[in-house]
């Protein structure tokens, strides 16, 4: 009988409410969490977990000065991944990105132990069966001037897992992955191991997904 919602008592446990409602605990008002939306351009030789305990680094600190607010990452880059990561409180949005049925464009940039043959990318272009079921990706190709060992790769599902997954299945080890277009967001201007706040343009893109 403390809390009331919208001026009415709320006695129910479970009871749902929306950011419009005004809340009210003992009768003063309860302010929302301002929400927070933070893009990484993460570094090698960081890990993706939260509290770390290994000898390397967690993410956390680098974005640490970004806000008040407690930002999560979306999804997870391992200790030698790198590229883009996006942090923010709004659980919504953080699991619907984080969803490997949601459709999300990511392009990835690739070093793998050896070379990739002609044979086996023109199998991942038509798609790979992985627990029985095929999985074709958006696009992939030779990366212009470099060695037949790095690929750039283009898929709207499964995240970085299935991409490790389609190499695994071909006998292919993956040596650097880096990120660098997630959900409409880029690395432009946004140096190895620096952050920055996305604008309300960008915010309402990944809302949109």
């Amino acid at each position: 009988g403390v809390i009331s919602v919208n001026g009415l008592g709320i006695s129910e446990l479970g009871y749902k409410v929306s950011s419009s409602d005004i809340i009210k605990f003992n009768g003063q008002k309860l302010k929302s969490e301002t929400l927070k939306y933070v893009l990484l351009n993460k570094p090698k030789n960081y890990s993706g977990r939260i509290n770390s305990g290994t000898k390397t680094t967690s993410v956390m600190s680098l974005i640490s000065s970004a806000c008040k607010e407690k930002i999560f990452p979306v999804d997870k880059l391992s200790k030698l991944e790198t590229g883009l990561l996006i942090f923010t409180n709004d659980t919504a949005l953080a699991k619907k990105i984080g969803n490997k049925k949601q459709i999300i464009k990511s392009i990835y940039q690739i070093t793998l132990d050896k070379h990739l043959t002609q044979k086996d990318l023109l199998k991942i272009r038509e798609g790979v069966f992985i627990d029985k079921k095929k999985n074709p990706i958006n696009s992939i190709s030779y990366i212009k001037n470099k060695p037949k060992n790095e690929i750039g790769i283009e898929h709207n599902r499964g995240g970085v897992k299935y991409i490790k997954e389609i190499f695994q299945k071909l006998n292919y080890h993956i040596t650097k992955l880096d990120r660098v277009f997630l959900g409409g967001l880029t690395k432009k201007n946004l140096p190895r191991k620096h952050y920055r706040h996305l604008n309300q343009d960008e915010i309402n893109i990944l809302k949109r997904l």
